[in-house]
């Protein structure tokens, strides 16, 4: 298999990898478990996840990637080496071009590094684009007309709000608000109502499983097991969907604040075609139970969710892929 393209989404909390003509070959959590003493990587990936709050002192299960920029660069690269491998996309005598996605308002120093992570682990050539240009195109959006579309990608560090037209971002806001804040929010919200201590991996299986954003939307509840910050001794608790809403309301209302302020700075125009056209949720946190039907009220125009929103920006990236051929495609 020589010198095959492949597309990354690499994600704060998800890498995902697509290879041109075969698709989306990895979804893996970006986390890598090394060992603090020697600094050798033991895990990778769904691997490392599982190790998360689980391990002995010497073990630690890290995130690389933080806010959606590189917050480690050599672990950053050792896991992209290792996920890399394992598609088998490299060949001795053909390296594969990359195309990455980043936030729209990140420094050129971050582009720098996430670049040259990339050329390190294995690149013949890298390519940066955009993370709501590319979750765009994956989700389906004609952004190449001349007409309105805006799209809302809310991942796991970042929150990217854009209004593209005639393939290009006319404006844009990205917050450092997704689903890892989230995760904090009800981590926070546990431990200051019950003083009960829980983990990342139960905070975020209250938001998936219980979790709502809109008054009312759900009536569940959920047994969760912690810490008692007062005995210090494990406890089960019940927490309820209202609760989660009611710890989520301020991380939300920034979100719904930036998507304001973007449709406020859009040309009317363009503001018209989002008004027939409605808004695109993509990312994990599209999935967020009522986060569609909250912005649809508060932002008065449809919302819709896309169709496997985790997976549209690595597929945008392999729609991109055909660009690379074409010549219209520049390296930022």
């Amino acid at each position: 298999m020589l010198g095959k393209d492949i597309g990354i989404d690499l994600g704060t909390a998800n890498v995902l990898i697509y290879v041109k003509g075969r698709g989306i070959v990895l979804d893996e959590p970006s986390v890598v478990a090394i060992d603090s003493q020697t600094k050798k990587v033991l895990a990778v990936g769904d691997e490392a996840y599982r190790m998360v709050g689980r391990t002995p002192g010497n073990i630690v299960a890290t995130r690389p990637l933080r806010d959606g920029v590189i917050a480690d660069f050599e672990i950053t690269e050792a896991m992209l080496k290792h996920f890399i491998a394992k598609i088998g996309v490299k060949s001795f005598f053909v390296k594969p071009r990359i195309l990455i996605c980043c936030p729209t308002n990140i420094t050129s120093v971050e582009q720098k590094a996430i670049r040259e992570a990339a050329e390190r682990s294995g690149a013949r050539s890298v390519y940066l684009e955009e993370e709501p240009k590319v979750a765009a195109i994956g989700a389906g959006m004609e952004i190449f007309e001349p007409s309105g579309n805006m799209v809302v990608d809310i991942g796991g560090g970042t929150t990217d709000v854009a209004v593209l037209s005639m393939g290009d971002i006319v404006t844009a806001s990205s917050i450092k608000i997704a689903g890892d804040k989230f995760d904090i929010d009800i981590m926070r919200f546990i431990k200051n109502k019950y003083k009960l201590m829980i983990g990342e991996r139960t905070a975020e299986d209250i938001k998936k499983q219980i979790g709502t954003v809109f008054p009312g939307g759900r009536k569940d509840e959920m047994e969760i097991r912690g810490r008692d910050m007062v005995t210090g001794l494990p406890q089960t608790i019940t927490v309820t969907s209202a609760e989660v809403q009611e710890s989520l309301e301020e991380s939300i209302s920034s979100i719904v604040q930036a998507s304001k302020n973007v449709l406020e700075r859009t040309p009317p125009e363009l503001s018209a075609d989002i008004i027939d056209k409605g808004v695109m949720l993509t990312g994990g946190g599209a999935l967020l139970h009522g986060l569609d039907k909250l912005l649809a009220e508060e932002l008065k125009v449809p919302v819709l969710v896309a169709d496997e929103p985790m997976s549209c920006v690595a597929k945008g990236t392999g729609m991109m892929l055909d660009y690379l051929d074409r010549g219209k495609r520049k390296s930022i």
